[in-house]
């Protein structure tokens, strides 16, 4: 067995782990401090929405010898608008023009044909209204909310509403971070943008689930032994699929990295970024926020039930006795069955 195997099985087991919920304080702390970037970063700067959503014009031209930055500056001079150049692998360039209407689209065309010395009639033009992208923003919202709607009731009827919640605001902490990010570094928002944040959503919601499900098992009647409190066990959950949320992690990132570092960045790919950068940022955050934030919170409103404030008083004293006498840990529960987390669920998703 693997070394990654072998920790996997312990982590498993619970003969190792590292204590998440003992240390919530500290990522709650780490994910409002980014939170709070993302938001000042989305309020000062705002985002570069595209031409899809903002409405403009298109213009794809043959096989040129014009410079990306001769055209970009040939494109805003023509039609005062700012403009985006992308160089395509036929040799010809995509020229997008925010803000241009139908009636200026004729002339802008056939200045560019003249300063790029390419045939006007060899030129594709292609017209966004805005009406169209505030249809689509307007549809994105509606599906994003029914999303959550349906995530909620869902989970709340799967496991119980205190997971719901948790689940919810986890998935939100995601959404404002991949927002955040696109603010800041000032990616174009594009439909393929929102495809990608719908995309992690449902990403981000499994690997929670995940954890949920070996939580549940593990509670299953937590409260008729005193080894173990909630919050151990929730913590025992997370580390018993700690490897799997790694490994699905990392594989998932390597393409989604390769489409985003080596075709945006170094072939110059740009229109991979739109989709690339929301994926590979929305599931690093789904991935963190399943571990540290997600579990956490459920711990933090389960453990203010009465039932599990009783428990952990008496896990407690039993402890406190145990010491006092000279006992180990093991000795003092040799007697009492510990409960079984079982961090694949019921339907055996360990992998």
């Amino acid at each position: 067995m693997s070394k990654l195997g072998d920790l996997g099985a312990k982590l498993y087991r619970g003969e190792v782990g590292y204590d998440f919920v003992g240390k919530r304080f500290l990522w709650y702390g780490v994910s409002i401090l980014i939170t709070i970037t993302a938001i000042v970063a989305l309020a000062v700067q705002g985002l570069n929405m595209g031409i899809e959503f903002k409405g403009g014009a298109v213009f794809t031209t043959p096989k040129t010898s014009v410079s990306v930055a001769a055209a970009t500056e040939a494109a805003e001079k023509v039609s005062g608008h700012d403009a985006i150049v992308q160089e395509l692998g036929t040799g010809g360039l995509r020229i997008q023009i925010s803000g241009v209407d139908t009636d200026a689209a004729t002339d802008v065309k056939q200045k560019l044909a003249t300063d790029l010395k390419v045939d006007q009639a060899a030129i594709n033009a292609d017209l966004v209204g805005p009406s169209w992208g505030e249809q689509i923003a307007n549809k994105a919202w509606t599906g994003l909310g029914v999303f959550m709607v349906l995530v909620v009731i869902y989970l709340a009827i799967a496991f119980e509403w205190r997971m719901a919640v948790a689940a919810l605001i986890a998935l939100i902490h995601d959404l404002t971070i991949t927002v955040g990010v696109y603010a800041l570094v000032g990616f174009e928002v594009t439909p393929g943008t929102v495809i990608g944040l719908l995309t992690i959503l449902g990403y981000s919601l499994y690997d929670t689930v995940v954890v949920f499900d070996g939580l549940k098992e593990g509670s299953k009647d937590i409260t008729k032994q005193t080894r173990w409190t909630y919050s151990e066990v929730a913590n025992r959950s997370i580390n018993g699929t700690l490897v799997r949320s790694i490994n699905t992690t990392v594989v998932a990132l390597l393409p989604v990295a390769a489409l985003l570092f080596i075709g945006g960045g170094f072939l110059g790919a740009g229109m991979l970024n739109d989709i690339s950068l929301s994926l590979f940022v929305g599931l690093a955050a789904g991935a963190y926020s399943s571990i540290f934030i997600a579990t956490p919170l459920v711990v933090d409103l389960k453990e203010r039930e009465p039932a599990m404030k009783a428990l952990k008083k008496r896990v407690l004293a039993k402890r406190a006795a145990a010491v006092a006498k000279g006992e180990s840990p093991d000795e003092a529960y040799a007697a009492e069955d510990e409960p079984q987390v079982v961090a694949q669920g019921r339907s055996g998703r360990r992998r």
